[in-house]
């Protein structure tokens, strides 16, 4: 893998993981540099009196570093991938790396072998009998409450907005831990979300009442469920929290393969040490788009490393849906060249997203690529005006004056996520050149 400055720093989670990484290219800070065509590895200077034992598997990237930082990749990690970027001859040659590096790389190596016969073997039986009267029951439970939670909806509208105050929002936290007693947790965080938006902003009564219109809508689904199409049942039981097993999906989901551009990638904490990350694909020769959805606890790594602007063939299993953006990778990708960033209309832009609304009301993001986007102030928020139109943004303000003197008012590609109000920013790029310009989180 042949790695540029702007691809190490697209791998910081942070922008202060960046900067500390910045103060640790000293070469007397490494009393231990090397390389091999699979890794990189090093020992660094740290408090202690032991040096950090850091290495990088080149074929991910993936790390690993003996300090005790929660971050992934930790600031050693990426100070060792931009010393090779920077000064590769620091790095000695070896035909073996150390053993503390080899026993890494091997059992890196088992695990990804055992994945694939996983994937290849057959299903173990199974009673199906009993399979299916477990699932029956689970739908019963869940049925009955959505019918409970319907009932109490109505008593929320027959209340008024104007009556929720903090005796009130109780019972919709008592709501929530009841749908997760019936096993619809999916229901349950939707739920919380519209509680803690309440008198938040100005527009907080609209919101509220879209997010229990789309709750009201859940219970409908739930009480015709046999009518719906295998497509919307799907989408539903992914809607209650009911996720299919990673087995499953990656032997009869749709397969297709493809040359992906890596459009953005975006990590964010959420409940209980929970860090999930959402990657952006679009195929070059399909044209579709995917998202790629995984979480980690407790500072833990993800599996595989998605660099931004990297094209990356892979062959990925799509979940049923009728969505169909969330799919798994099913073997590690591997790199072909940079990306080729799509070009696309805002019209076109609008009119696969209607589609995919149409199809899917639930979904809480919605991918979206602006080949002519230009950021603007206005009074004091931040827009994207693209194609004769504005959008709102989401997007911090440090963030954004520094998209603004990157773009020097010229029109850029850019790629974010529309939540239904606003579009919070995740890549831009210029479209003459290969590599992402700017990524929200990282320093450039």
């Amino acid at each position: 893998m042949t790695l540029s400055m702007e691809g190490v720093l697209a791998l910081a989670p942070d922008e202060s993981s960046a900067k500390a990484a910045r103060g640790l290219q000293a070469p007397g800070g490494w009393p231990l540099l090397g390389a091999s065509p699979r890794a990189l590895w090093g020992e660094c200077k740290g408090s202690g009196a032991k040096p950090y034992q850091t290495q990088v598997d080149l074929s991910g990237p993936a790390f690993r570093c003996s300090c005790p930082s929660r971050k992934f990749p930790c600031k050693h990690g990426l100070a060792l991938l931009m010393l090779h970027v920077q000064n590769a001859p620091l790095f000695s040659a070896a035909s073996e790396p150390p053993a503390w590096v080899s026993e890494w790389l091997e059992a890196r190596a088992d695990k990804v072998q055992k994945k694939e016969v996983q994937a290849s073997a057959p299903a173990p039986a199974a009673n199906p009998e009993a399979a299916a009267q477990r699932e029956a029951q689970r739908w019963e439970r869940i049925a009955l409450a959505g019918q409970d939670l319907q009932r109490w909806l109505a008593d929320q509208l027959n209340q008024g907005m104007g009556a929720l105050n903090t005796e009130a929002l109780k019972t919709w936290q008592s709501m929530a831990a009841r749908l997760v007693d019936a096993q619809a947790p999916g229901l349950a965080q939707r739920l919380r979300e519209a509680a803690a938006g309440v008198h938040q902003g100005a527009d907080w009564p609209e919101r509220t009442l879209a997010r229990l219109g789309l709750l009201q809508l859940a219970c409908e689904a739930l009480a015709r469920r046999q009518d719906l199409a295998p497509a919307m049942q799907a989408e539903l039981r992914q809607l209650l929290g009911w996720p299919l097993e990673r087995a499953d999906v990656l032997a009869s989901g749709e397969r297709v393969d493809d040359a992906w551009t890596v459009l953005a990638s975006f990590s964010e904490e959420r409940e209980d040490r929970l860090t999930e990350r959402r990657v952006w694909l679009q195929g070059e020769s399909t044209g579709r788009r995917a998202l790629l959805l995984d979480h980690a606890f407790a500072g833990r790594g993800f599996e595989q490393a998605w660099l931004v602007g990297s094209r990356q063939r892979a062959v990925l299993a799509f979940y049923p849906g009728s969505a169909g953006l969330r799919a798994l990778c099913i073997e590690s990708p591997v790199q072909e060249g940079v990306a080729r960033w799509p070009a696309t209309e805002l019209r076109q832009e609008w009119q696969v997203l209607a589609e995919r609304v149409a199809a899917s009301p639930w979904l809480p993001l919605q991918p979206m690529v602006l080949s002519k986007a230009v950021l603007l102030r206005a009074g004091t928020h931040w827009q994207i005006a693209c194609e004769g139109q504005v959008l709102p943004a989401a997007i911090p303000d440090t963030q954004a004056w520094q998209l603004l003197a990157l773009q020097g008012g010229a029109p850029l590609g850019l790629m974010g996520e529309w939540d239904g109000r606003t579009l919070r920013p995740l890549s831009v790029w210029n479209p003459a050149a290969p590599a992402p310009l700017w990524l929200l989180g990282a320093a450039s």
